[in-house]
């Protein structure tokens, strides 16, 4: 009996520390766009949930857990917003400190030239659902200078969890528009 109260107890103190955020309103061109994007299963792992922040960062302040394959927003009170993210494998991996320079909806991708000369089919894009930048972008600098490296969303939803970019911190297209909604120009990012 004792067992069984105790996994009750378990069970009841793990409900407290995560919880479901319902998805953030759509304009109309993104739910037209979204709509486009092929629909793949996901490790709901990967959900997006309010939970106990692991971080100990100030409020405001993006983590990205690369190991974790988890993105963390510190919210106020103890709490943080956690996303399931696809990150830079490991020859393209960057970890560091950064700020958001700039942010942008159903950006252009200019690929830069390096990844061109990796792979020389890849080339510039209008914004949309094809483009490997998804619905949102944030644009990562480090003191004053582009890193090239960005948050973003993509038309691949079936690699997040994985090692697959190149460097670039992926994220579900609803996702990448909630934490779009959420964090200002000038928000710290921390990768590790």
């Amino acid at each position: 009996m004792r067992i069984i109260s105790g996994l009750g107890c378990a069970l009841l103190l793990a409900g407290c520390t995560f919880k479901g955020v319902p998805d953030p309103a759509l304009s109309a061109r993104d739910a037209e766009y979204m709509a486009l994007v092929p629909e793949a299963e996901f490790d709901p792992h990967f959900a997006r949930y309010e939970i106990a922040d692991p971080t100990r960062e100030a409020p405001g302040t993006i983590v990205v857990e690369t190991k974790e394959r988890q993105l963390y927003l510190v919210l106020p009170n103890g709490w943080a917003m956690r996303y399931g993210v696809s990150v830079g494998d490991e020859a393209y991996g960057w970890t560091g400190t950064a700020r958001i320079d700039r942010k942008a909806e159903w950006p252009a991708w200019n690929p830069p030239a390096e990844m061109i000369r990796r792979w020389p089919h890849v080339h510039a894009m209008q914004g949309g659902p094809m483009n490997p930048l998804g619905a949102r972008a944030l644009y990562l600098s480090d003191r004053g200078r582009d890193t090239l490296y960005r948050i973003h969303g993509t038309n691949e939803p079936e690699k997040i969890g994985q090692a697959v970019s190149s460097g670039c911190i992926r994220m579900r297209n609803i996702d990448v528009v909630d934490l779009y909604n959420r964090v200002p120009v000038g928000a710290t990012v921390i990768v590790r």
